[in-house]
């Protein structure tokens, strides 16, 4: 048996142990570090299907935002 994982997977996993500690415990390169790590996410899941359905989600609420706060 096989076992493999997604690297996408596996740093959401990072991802949210290291947003479940309190925010004064962080140093500041504790947060650089997490910011880097949610880029590369971030990088890793633009070209697939989730990617795709998150930014259309997210430009569905910006233009709804914008369209609500014009005349």
């Amino acid at each position: 048996m096989e076992l493999t994982i997604d690297v996408a997977v596996l740093l959401a996993v990072i991802i949210v142990l290291r947003l479940r500690r309190r925010t004064h415990a962080r140093s500041r390169n504790d947060e650089k570090l997490t910011v880097a790590i949610v880029l590369v996410f971030g990088i890793l899941i633009a070209p697939t299907a989730f990617g795709h359905g998150v930014v259309d989600v997210v430009g569905q609420l910006a233009q709804g935002v914008t369209e609500s706060g014009s005349p």
